[in-house]
């Protein structure tokens, strides 16, 4: 896997952000119509998460990813999957976690002990680069569906939130 994508859209705007997101009238904005599909059968379960989230939020905890990039894996088109990497939870530091597993914004320094362990794993097996930031989005750009198990935490604490998608 190449540090550069071979079909990239640098200095491509960053999808709007709304309040969109799953359990809203229109939790399907912005993912691709295929995995609209896919996810159809997990409707009511993302609807309950993002009930739950919501009270967290009226409870006064902050959750991270934000609304709006709880299901960002899902806005890469579903035929251009080519690999999964599955991460356990969000990162609970704000700011950090992106809706993708193990990547950050491009400002977050310094780049998480997880990710480090990955590209330490990548330069090693394959003599990958190793870069100095955590934005996976190039990956994502070349076919690499980056899923975290558990689609929401608490602020400042790991694991999932009361009624996450994908909590136990």
């Amino acid at each position: 896997m190449s540090e550069h994508p071979t079909h990239a859209h640098p200095g491509a705007p960053a999808p709007a952000r709304t309040s969109q997101a799953p359990g809203d009238p229109d939790w399907t904005h912005g993912l691709d119509p295929a995995w609209v599909a896919a996810l159809a059968p997990a409707e009511p379960a993302l609807r309950a998460a993002r009930r739950a989230v919501r009270q967290e939020v009226e409870q006064g905890r902050v959750v991270h990813p934000e609304p709006e990039d709880v299901l960002r894996a899902f806005r890469r088109p579903f035929a251009d999957v080519r690999v999964l990497v599955v991460g356990q939870d969000p990162y609970p530091t704000p700011g950090h976690a992106t809706g993708m597993a193990f990547a950050v914004r491009p400002d977050v320094r310094p780049v998480p002990r997880s990710l480090r362990n990955v590209y330490t794993e990548l330069a090693d097996d394959v003599g990958a680069p190793v870069p100095d930031h955590g934005d996976l989005t190039p990956w994502a750009d070349q076919g690499v569906l980056l899923l975290n198990r558990v689609l929401t935490v608490r602020s400042g604490s790991p694991g999932p939130t009361a009624g996450s998608a994908g909590s136990p």
